[in-house]
């Protein structure tokens, strides 16, 4: 019975596990603010805000576009960008940024840089 058991953990941990992995977004690089710097510094790049006009509004990276996620338009919009560039996305916290990038390799883009931590992260590194 014990080994019974032990098998189907076994079977249902390696499903579990194969699952997560053919979700994962493998064209998504996190990167830590410093990095996420570096990238903007040294390159002409797409940097897309998907934050709330709001939240742009009070604050935001320099040169940053504002596409909100939440609007009805969010997919219209990143299709506008060029998708054989790569494109670095923040948000707050790194939360809607990560959802986005899904949003932004279902519309064919291959090289997505997220902002590990979001805007808060990077402000709070002195950026």
């Amino acid at each position: 019975m014990k080994t019974y058991l032990l098998f189907t953990y076994f079977i249902i941990s390696l499903l579990v596990f194969s699952c997560k992995q053919a979700t994962s977004n493998k064209n998504l690089t996190n990167l830590s603010p410093e990095q996420f710097q570096t990238a903007l510094k040294n390159n002409s790049v797409q940097l897309i805000d998907v934050r709330t006009p709001k939240e742009y509004d009070v604050n935001h990276i320099q040169n940053a576009v504002n596409v909100d996620f939440f609007s009805d338009d969010f997919s219209k919009n990143i299709n506008e960008f060029d998708k054989e560039q790569p494109i670095f996305i923040y948000c707050r916290s790194g939360r809607r940024s990560a959802k986005s990038a899904i949003e932004f390799q279902k519309a064919g883009f291959t090289k997505i840089y997220n902002l590990e931590g979001g805007f808060l992260n990077w402000k709070s590194k002195g950026f």
